[in-house]
């Protein structure tokens, strides 16, 4: 397959994908069988793939991982208030506490494991910290980011993509086994039909094998598509839960 696309077109094909899947929760709300929200929802599985990867991709790349990993806290903390201000379990201000209703499952958005999943990358290729101890600050990640969207499934998947940079069979092999432990904690625990649609993240695969490995050749575009998805996010989220509301 010729590599024919830049980081800032990949970006871009998730950030659509990921706004058909959030306006087909506002325009379906729960778990509807019907086709037009399953294929929108099928859409949306590209954009998590795509998300770690380039967080795996950005940890290779960054000049301060200190930076990056800071910022990436920071975007995660305002992205809590929009996702739940967005989410069908919104009910008043407390909402935004978790567990604070009794629910367990999607307390907090996907960018709390992306986050932590870039911090688990840092802790396995680390020199200091000893081979035993690794494991169990990584279950220990596990555990903290479980309660979120996407749960410890997406830092996991930073984690394979990062440290298998270069053999991309091994690396979607690993996202794919991943991502079916998740499909069937959906599948027993949330909706059947929408635990399968979680191994549609399978779509994205010939997305990234579509990537070149190089930005665009725009500094200025470049410069614009760095920050754009932590604005547009959060704002996007924002205004879907805002326009719920009026509804």
């Amino acid at each position: 397959m010729k590599k024919s696309l830049n980081a800032n077109a990949v970006k871009m094909i998730a950030i659509i994908a990921m706004t058909i899947d959030h306006i087909a929760w506002m325009l379906f709300p729960g778990y509807p069988n019907d086709i037009v929200p399953i294929v929108m929802h099928t859409i949306g599985r590209i954009t998590c793939p795509v998300m770690c990867y380039f967080i795996a991709e950005g940890y290779h790349y960054t000049k301060n991982i200190n930076k990056y990993t800071q910022r990436l806290f920071v975007f995660s903390l305002v992205s809590h208030f929009a996702y739940v201000y967005f989410s069908a379990n919104y009910i008043d201000w407390k909402s935004f506490i978790p567990f604070y209703y009794g629910d367990v499952l999607n307390q907090t958005s996907v960018m709390w494991p992306l986050a932590w999943g870039l911090v688990m990358l840092r802790i396995a290729d680390s020199q200091k910290i000893k081979e035993n101890m690794k494991t169990l600050l990584i279950i220990a990640i596990c555990l903290i980011t479980f309660p979120s969207d996407w749960s410890c499934i997406a830092s996991l998947c930073i984690l394979a993509f990062g440290t298998n940079r270069g053999n991309f069979k091994k690396q979607m092999s690993l996202m794919i086994f991943y991502v079916a432990m998740y499909s069937i904690v959906y599948f027993f625990a949330l909706d059947k039909v929408y635990g399968i649609i979680q191994m549609a993240v399978v779509l994205a695969i010939p997305v990234i094998m579509m990537y070149n490995g190089q930005l665009g050749k725009n500094r200025k575009v470049n410069t614009f598509m760095k920050y754009f998805f932590y604005i547009y996010y959060p704002l996007h989220l924002f205004i879907i839960g805002w326009i719920q509301s009026v509804r």
